[in-house]
């Protein structure tokens, strides 16, 4: 399968959305951990989550779509902007 990225940028005015979602959001990855490269919050430089990333195996673009869409933290309005590319891992 190839390689797909979900770069998602939280709302600024997003407060405690994140934090109120993760424990949903959490076993919604869990559930794609076997094919997922790398996934986890991007920060700002204090350390406080400002979005997601993920690189995951789907069957194709539609698949890694609908995956981001039906992200429990995309379903409570936490991101602003989602984008899902193909990703190419050229290292390790």
């Amino acid at each position: 399968m190839p390689l797909f990225a979900i770069i998602a940028h939280d709302r600024p005015d997003a407060g405690t959305l994140r934090a109120d979602t993760r424990p949903r959001h959490l076993p919604y990855l869990e559930a794609i951990v076997a094919q997922t490269v790398v996934a986890g919050p991007m920060l700002d430089e204090s350390g406080v989550p400002t979005g997601s990333l993920i690189i995951a195996d789907f069957a194709d673009l539609d698949a890694a779509k609908d995956f981001a869409a039906a992200d429990p933290y995309a379903q409570a309005g936490l991101f602003a902007q989602v984008s899902v590319t193909g990703y190419r891992r050229v290292f390790p």
